[in-house]
């Protein structure tokens, strides 16, 4: 699952949810709802939370599983 994936990138940079959501300009609770599916993500956000970890967004947010079954058909 994606949020899974944001959350391993998280503590493999060694981040609080504070850390990433100050360098985002959110709340920490307000990232701690993304990250714990309570809240919805939009794009911009998305944007920005993967520059945070030096990435693209479909690096962290993109279904590995659609991909893959894409790739089949």
């Amino acid at each position: 699952m994606a949020l899974d994936k944001l959350k391993h990138f998280r503590n493999k940079f060694g981040l609080t949810y504070k850390e990433v959501a100050d360098r985002i300009g959110i709340s920490k609770e307000h990232y701690w709802m993304i990250e714990n599916g309570k809240r919805r993500l939009n794009y911009d956000l998305a944007v920005k939370i993967a520059r945070v970890f030096n990435m693209k967004p479909d690096d962290i947010f993109l279904n590995d599983e659609l991909t893959t079954s894409e790739q089949t058909v």
